[in-house]
């Protein structure tokens, strides 16, 4: 079954401990970030301390209700400008809001996750796949059929080798 619209946002509000995201593109190209995406390679910035939209405040009533959001982006360096941008822009103020966020940096290692693409789980029991072009545009979004198995098994190598956003990024100019 694919997802898009009602059906995919009703898997964020009715997930009753956890969603967990795997990232592993070097950058997602979505029309709606356009502009601030072209702002952004101008020089502006945001102050993570002082967003303040429907996202920020849907991960503070999760994690105020014990519920919630995670996420490990696999990176390699050079961070990509996309890569920058949705550090500085996004997961700086979505961390301040509350979701947990690390960083898998497979610069000068082999990467255990290679091959395995985007996904979602809620609670452990349900997985959705992302699917993209090789340039980071969005295809579509559809529930998995199979076992979550090795889908339990990627979200530890992920957890077990990644390192908190706020660390990673003590240091670089995001």
């Amino acid at each position: 079954m694919y997802l898009a619209g009602e059906k995919w946002a009703a898997r964020f509000e009715d997930f009753r401990q956890e969603a967990w995201r795997l990232e592993t593109l070097p950058q997602y190209l979505m029309p709606q970030e356009e502009k601030e995406f072209a702002a952004f390679l101008s020089g502006s910035r945001t102050d993570p301390y002082t967003v303040s939209n429907e996202y920020t405040e849907r991960l503070r009533r999760q994690a105020a209700a014990g519920r919630v959001q995670r996420r490990v982006h696999v990176v390699t360096r050079p961070l990509t400008d996309y890569l920058r941008f949705e550090f500085s822009q996004y997961y700086a103020p979505h961390a301040l809001a509350g979701e947990q966020i690390r960083i898998f940096d497979v610069t000068d290692r082999d990467n255990p996750l290679a091959g395995v693409q985007d996904f979602w789980m809620f609670d452990s029991s349900e997985v959705v796949l992302m699917h993209y072009e090789a340039d980071g545009t969005q295809i579509s979004r559809e529930v998995y059929e199979g076992d979550v198995t090795p889908f339990l098994e990627y979200q530890r190598i992920a957890l077990a080798e990644s390192v908190p956003f706020e660390e990673y990024v003590k240091g670089l100019d995001v």
